[in-house]
Protein backbone atom coordinates (compact mmCIF):
# COMPACT_ATOMS: atom_id res chain seq x y z
CA UNK A 1 0.00 0.00 0.00
CA UNK A 2 1.48 3.63 -0.87
CA UNK A 3 0.92 6.84 -0.26
CA UNK A 4 -0.76 8.06 -3.20
CA UNK A 5 -4.14 6.52 -3.97
CA UNK A 6 -6.40 6.86 -7.12
CA UNK A 7 -10.37 7.45 -6.15
CA UNK A 8 -10.93 3.96 -7.13
CA UNK A 9 -7.82 2.60 -4.76
CA UNK A 10 -9.21 5.26 -2.37
CA UNK A 11 -12.60 3.69 -2.44
CA UNK A 12 -11.64 -0.27 -1.47
CA UNK A 13 -9.22 1.51 1.30
CA UNK A 14 -12.02 2.77 2.76
CA UNK A 15 -14.73 0.87 1.77
CA UNK A 16 -17.25 3.39 0.07
CA UNK A 17 -18.01 4.03 -3.42
CA UNK A 18 -16.21 6.38 -5.70
CA UNK A 19 -19.57 8.35 -6.15
CA UNK A 20 -19.38 8.93 -2.58
CA UNK A 21 -16.12 10.56 -2.51
CA UNK A 22 -16.99 12.79 -5.49
CA UNK A 23 -20.31 14.17 -3.18
CA UNK A 24 -17.58 14.63 -0.34
CA UNK A 25 -15.33 16.51 -2.22
CA UNK A 26 -18.09 18.41 -3.86
CA UNK A 27 -19.40 19.46 -0.46
CA UNK A 28 -16.28 20.23 0.94
CA UNK A 29 -16.07 17.33 3.54
CA UNK A 30 -13.26 16.03 1.64
CA UNK A 31 -10.79 18.32 0.96
CA UNK A 32 -9.74 18.33 -3.54
CA UNK A 33 -6.93 15.80 -3.98
CA UNK A 34 -3.76 17.03 -6.12
CA UNK A 35 -4.18 15.84 -9.62
CA UNK A 36 -1.32 13.80 -11.47
CA UNK A 37 -0.12 14.77 -15.05
CA UNK A 38 -3.08 13.04 -16.64
CA UNK A 39 -5.44 15.18 -14.59
CA UNK A 40 -6.47 12.01 -12.45
CA UNK A 41 -7.22 12.58 -8.63
CA UNK A 42 -4.28 11.87 -6.00
CA UNK A 43 -5.15 11.10 -2.96
CA UNK A 44 -2.81 11.02 0.07
CA UNK A 45 -3.41 9.26 3.60
CA UNK A 46 -4.82 12.01 4.93
CA UNK A 47 -7.64 12.18 2.58
CA UNK A 48 -8.33 7.94 4.15
CA UNK A 49 -7.81 8.98 7.41
CA UNK A 50 -10.30 11.70 6.87
CA UNK A 51 -12.77 9.66 4.68
CA UNK A 52 -12.22 6.63 7.34
CA UNK A 53 -13.75 9.48 10.09
CA UNK A 54 -16.27 10.64 7.75
CA UNK A 55 -17.61 6.91 7.32
CA UNK A 56 -17.62 6.10 10.69
CA UNK A 57 -19.43 9.14 11.83
CA UNK A 58 -22.55 8.36 9.28
CA UNK A 59 -22.38 4.49 10.32
CA UNK A 60 -23.06 6.22 13.86
CA UNK A 61 -25.86 8.48 12.50
CA UNK A 62 -24.58 11.36 12.38
CA UNK A 63 -25.68 14.23 9.71
CA UNK A 64 -23.35 15.79 7.11
CA UNK A 65 -23.61 19.12 8.81
CA UNK A 66 -22.52 17.26 12.43
CA UNK A 67 -19.39 16.05 10.80
CA UNK A 68 -18.66 19.13 9.10
CA UNK A 69 -18.74 20.60 12.64
CA UNK A 70 -16.66 18.07 14.02
CA UNK A 71 -14.13 18.22 11.48
CA UNK A 72 -13.57 21.58 12.20
CA UNK A 73 -13.66 21.59 15.49
CA UNK A 74 -10.74 18.52 15.40
CA UNK A 75 -8.46 20.89 13.71
CA UNK A 76 -8.75 24.09 15.70
CA UNK A 77 -6.71 24.08 19.00
CA UNK A 78 -9.49 24.65 21.47
CA UNK A 79 -8.67 24.27 25.12
CA UNK A 80 -11.20 21.51 25.46
CA UNK A 81 -13.65 18.77 23.86
CA UNK A 82 -16.99 20.75 25.43
CA UNK A 83 -18.19 21.53 21.96
CA UNK A 84 -17.33 17.90 20.43
CA UNK A 85 -19.76 16.54 23.86
CA UNK A 86 -22.01 18.65 22.85
CA UNK A 87 -22.62 17.51 19.21
CA UNK A 88 -22.77 13.96 20.64
CA UNK A 89 -24.83 14.67 23.46
CA UNK A 90 -27.45 16.41 20.97
CA UNK A 91 -27.05 13.46 18.39
CA UNK A 92 -27.70 11.13 21.58
CA UNK A 93 -30.89 12.92 22.52
CA UNK A 94 -31.78 12.23 18.83
CA UNK A 95 -30.73 8.91 18.66
CA UNK A 96 -33.03 7.74 22.06
CA UNK A 97 -35.69 9.64 20.66
CA UNK A 98 -35.85 7.25 17.86
CA UNK A 99 -35.32 4.76 19.99
CA UNK A 100 -38.46 5.58 22.10
CA UNK A 101 -40.63 5.78 18.80
CA UNK A 102 -39.72 2.81 17.31
CA UNK A 103 -40.26 0.82 20.80
CA UNK A 104 -44.20 2.56 20.70
CA UNK A 105 -43.98 1.32 17.09
CA UNK A 106 -43.31 -2.03 17.66
CA UNK A 107 -45.55 -2.55 20.72
CA UNK A 108 -48.80 -0.94 18.50
CA UNK A 109 -47.71 -3.57 15.30
CA UNK A 110 -47.49 -6.67 18.63
CA UNK A 111 -51.11 -5.68 19.66
CA UNK A 112 -52.48 -5.13 15.94
CA UNK A 113 -50.88 -8.61 15.22
CA UNK A 114 -51.79 -10.29 18.23
CA UNK A 115 -55.44 -9.55 17.08
CA UNK A 116 -55.27 -11.95 14.08
CA UNK A 117 -54.79 -15.66 13.45
CA UNK A 118 -54.25 -15.00 9.50
CA UNK A 119 -57.15 -17.70 9.04
CA UNK A 120 -59.58 -14.88 8.27
CA UNK A 121 -60.64 -14.03 5.07
CA UNK A 122 -59.23 -10.54 3.72
CA UNK A 123 -62.58 -8.58 4.10
CA UNK A 124 -62.25 -9.46 7.97
CA UNK A 125 -58.57 -9.41 8.11
CA UNK A 126 -57.96 -7.85 12.21
CA UNK A 127 -54.32 -6.17 10.58
CA UNK A 128 -55.90 -4.12 7.91
CA UNK A 129 -59.00 -3.18 9.84
CA UNK A 130 -56.72 -2.01 12.72
CA UNK A 131 -54.58 -0.34 10.64
CA UNK A 132 -58.06 1.32 8.54
CA UNK A 133 -59.49 2.51 11.88
CA UNK A 134 -56.22 4.15 13.25
CA UNK A 135 -55.76 6.83 10.09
Amino acid sequence: MGDQFSIGALAKEVGVKVVTIRYYEQIGILPSPERTEGNYRSYNRSHAERLRFVRRCRELGFLLEQIRDLLRLSSENAETCQDVCAIADRHLDSVESKLADLKRLASELRRIRVSCSGKRPMAECRIIQAISSSS
